[in-house]
């Protein structure tokens, strides 16, 4: 019996071996420090699902002093997390051959905030003196919201993500990242400010894409399949499952998180439906669609952001590896429907 047994073990150290061995090693970068918005893809590191795809990933967060951007199209990274279609109308515009393969957000969590009762409705905000806005956005979703809603430059204020200048004046709106920034507000402020998400009044990009180089996409799209497939799954495990072992992941990546902090953005995350919304809950986590884009498109270049025929919207992204359900019955298990 001896025999059999030593040559079963050798044989499973062997297949445990050649499988280690063949798993594609990912390197995936994201644009900022490690947060619970990442969280869908720590966790698919975590819990092992993108091992269970046979891929080994690295992932690689940003911050103030990074700019991953380059290294996708130079080839030193594999998939890039972006912030909004913005960039990808910008890539195709500028010819840069990369393409966007799934987009984990359906809400982009950008907004505005305001003091309790400062405004009643969102076209109020119009009216309010100052406006707290980083400079990018005033060459960005800020020209949209005076093509749109009739903002005015003259509210217009620097942020320097100092949140000190907006607790001090109750008129005032500022910026910020729906899943963060509300809760510095909320601890440093001592109230519970009102958040006026972009996405819930038109502003209609996806966020938190998934990018990749074309060649990529042309030459390895089993590679990108599984990557986006695991990925989603990652996200459906994170909102709804056990994800103590990615928070702690996020943790060891950005020591500045907290439990407590990862906890109320997801909560946020679920509140507003910025993942898992729309779409998504039909076609999975990552869907994407072409009218979607081109409605964006299009009120960027009413903004003046863009003129028309600027984009070849047909290259922005690809639909070959999400809108096919992926993650969506294990959403529903996960959540006892």
């Amino acid at each position: 019996m001896r025999i059999p047994t030593q040559l079963t073990l050798a044989l499973a150290l062997a297949a445990a071996s050649l499988a280690a061995q063949a798993a594609d090693k990912v390197v995936f970068a994201t644009n900022w420090k490690a947060q619970a918005a990442h969280g869908g893809f720590y966790q698919a590191v975590a819990d092992g699902t993108y091992k269970k795809y046979g891929l080994e990933v690295e992932i690689r967060q940003g911050g103030p002093q990074v700019n991953n951007r380059p290294l996708l199209p130079a080839g030193r990274i594999d998939f890039l997390m972006t912030g909004n279609l913005l960039h990808s109308f910008d890539n195709v515009k500028n010819g840069v051959p990369v393409v966007v393969v799934a987009s984990m957000f359906q809400k982009d969590p950008q907004a505005l905030m305001t003091h309790p009762g400062a405004a009643a409705k969102f076209e109020d905000l119009t009216k309010l003196p100052v406006a707290y806005i980083a400079k990018d956005a005033q060459f960005s979703w800020w020209q949209w919201l005076k093509a749109d809603y009739g903002f005015k430059d003259e509210q217009l204020r620097p942020y320097n993500y100092n949140v000190a200048p907006f607790l001090a004046d109750a008129k005032s709106l500022q910026q910020g990242y729906a899943v963060e920034e509300p809760i510095t507000i909320a601890k440093e402020g001592k109230f519970k400010p009102d958040v006026w998400l972009l996405a819930d009044h038109g502003y209609s990009t996806y966020s938190t894409t998934i990018e990749a180089r074309t060649e990529t996409v042309r030459t390895k799209p089993d590679l990108v399949k599984r990557f986006v497939e695991a990925s989603i799954v990652g996200w459906v495990n994170y909102l709804y499952g056990d994800r103590r072992a990615a928070d702690a992941l996020i943790i060891k990546d950005n020591p500045e998180m907290t439990p407590d902090v990862i906890a109320q953005s997801i909560e946020l995350m679920k509140q507003m439906g910025v993942v898992d919304s729309g779409d998504a809950q039909t076609l999975g986590i990552g869907a994407i669609k072409p009218e979607r884009i081109k409605d964006f498109y299009d009120k960027m270049v009413r903004a003046g952001l863009y003129k028309a025929g600027d984009v070849d919207l047909s290259q922005v992204a690809t639909l070959q590896f999400v809108n096919h359900g992926a993650g969506v019955a294990l959403a529903r298990q996960l959540q006892g429907h």
